[in-house]
């Protein structure tokens, strides 16, 4: 939510992208320390466990001291109506310079503000249920699930028992690490020559299409070459599914992996911002908690049927995001009221000096009469 507030609409699908990137890279360090306890540390000693465990309060102390040197949110200052701060905290994280353009961009942040406040004006939690927030409401908790059906989240909290089944044989910690690398890559590639390019969507209907086909190829090996559990060396066809899984990572962490946290820092209005991504974020530890917790049974009883039903939900994934899912690219959050249809549209300066302009007042209340 930081991230969105704060980042200029140019740049912030690649701000918005380092999340998934950080993790990511939390994700592959931690596999390849695995690999290392398990390699250079005997089982028999307890810092085998415990140097992995203490190294993850590393990050989390330095985010915690970071947070006492950043300033807040400028848009949260402008709507509790503190616009000398606001204005300094939007000056300073454009560099410190009071430029013409941050003077524009202040000004269609409090135009915006404005049009929400007439929008939502003696409103309680009712104003979730109006037709433009309960839509978006709806695609904060659906994005999450489908992030979590994909599948990519059950390959990387299982990967080595993955990799294992797919025919990796004992090297499979050794194949998890290189599965973190590919993580990053993919993370990278998104944000250097896609995020600002090629918009929301069409990654998220690509991205899904691919993750489905290459699932239904990985449950198509599977199936037709079962691995054996005494084969200690990689096989033939266990260096295909490893090389699909690669790809299917890949696929994810250019589409799935970093853009729903993109995207739903992007859609919500400022009053109901904070509700609205907690709602995202709460829904998505409960679906990641659901798919943790079935996710082993699955490939212990149905084996290569788990891939061929996360193929089955990919595809399904990518309907849903055809039809469901709304470009967002290039828009600024004040923008997003025209995109979701709050509003026709915004209106700045002079000719906002009564609050919002006319056609805005009316397609709000239009839409107040339709009510939730």
């Amino acid at each position: 939510m930081f991230s969105a507030e704060m980042a200029p609409k140019a740049i912030r699908g690649k701000l918005g992208a380092c999340f998934q990137l950080f993790f990511a890279t939390g994700v592959a360090v931690s596999y390849w320390v695995d690999y290392a306890v398990q390699a250079g540390i005997s089982s028999d000693k307890s810092m085998q466990w415990q140097i992995p465990v203490g190294l993850q309060l590393v990050p989390g102390a330095m985010v915690g001291l970071g947070m006492f040197f950043v300033k807040e949110s400028c848009r949260w200052l402008a709507k509790k109506g503190r616009n000398d701060e606001a204005l300094a905290s939007l000056t300073w994280v454009r560099g410190g310079l009071d430029t013409r353009e941050v003077r524009a961009e202040f000004a269609e942040i409090l135009a915006g503000i404005e049009t929400e406040i007439h929008a939502s004006e003696g409103m309680t939690w009712k104003e979730l249920l109006l037709p433009s927030n309960r839509y978006r409401m709806f695609i904060a908790i659906t994005i999450q699930l489908c992030a979590q059906l994909t599948g990519n989240t059950s390959l990387a909290y299982y990967a080595p028992q993955i990799f294992a089944t797919i025919g990796a044989g004992s090297k499979a910690l050794f194949v998890t690490g290189f599965f973190g690398i590919v993580k990053i890559a993919g993370v990278v590639t998104f944000q250097i020559f896609l995020v600002e390019r090629i918009g929301r969507k069409k990654p998220f209907i690509g991205g899904a299409f691919a993750m489905g086909c290459l699932m239904l190829i990985i449950a198509v090996i599977v199936a037709t070459h079962p691995p054996k559990a005494s084969e200690p060396n990689i096989t033939s066809s266990g260096v295909a599914g490893i090389a699909m899984v690669y790809l299917e990572a890949f696929s994810f962490n250019m589409s799935w992996g970093p853009l729903p946290w993109l995207y739903i820092g992007e859609i919500f209005p400022s009053r109901i911002r904070e509700i609205g991504i907690a709602t995202g974020t709460a829904s998505q530890w409960l679906f990641n908690f659901m798919m943790s917790q079935i996710t082993p049974h699955a490939i212990a009883n149905i084996g290569w049927r788990t891939f061929l039903i996360f193929a089955i939900f990919n595809y399904a994934i990518t309907i849903y995001s055809w039809f469901l899912l709304k470009e967002t690219q290039g828009k600024s959050l004040e923008e997003m009221e025209v995109v979701f249809g709050t509003v026709s549209r915004l209106k700045y300066g002079d000719e906002n000096r009564d609050g919002v302009g006319e056609s805005s007042v009316e397609t709000i209340d239009e839409e107040r009469r339709k009510g939730p």
